[in-house]
C-alpha cells in the first residue's frame, strides 16, 4: 500500500476531483486502495462497479456508509494513522 498517494487521492476526492482520485487509487490493488475505489464509483452514481470493488476490499460493503463524504473521511482517518 502506497499511503501517501492513496491518501492523496482521498483529498482529491474530497475536493471533487473524482477522475484524479480515481487515477491514482486504480493503480494499487490492496484492499484499502479497493475500497477507496469502490467509494469513487459510489460517488459516480455507479453501483455495479462499485459493489464488485467493495467486493475486493476485505470485508466492506457498498451499504457500511450512507454519506461517500464520510466514508472518505473515514479512509482519511485510517490511512493517516
Amino acid at each position: 500500500m502506497n499511503r501517501p498517494e492513496l491518501l492523496k487521492a482521498v483529498e482529491l476526492a474530497l475536493s471533487g476531483d473524482w477522475d484524479a482520485a480515481h487515477l491514482i487509487a486504480q493503480d494499487y490493488g490492496d484492499a484499502t486502495a479497493n475500497w477507496l475505489h469502490a467509494v469513487l464509483h459510489k460517488i459516480e452514481g455507479d453501483a455495479w462497479n462499485s459493489r464488485y470493488w467493495y467486493a475486493r476490499s476485505a470485508g466492506r460493503a457498498y451499504e457500511d456508509f450512507a454519506d461517500a463524504r464520510d466514508e472518505l473521511l473515514h479512509i482519511q482517518k485510517l490511512l493517516s494513522s
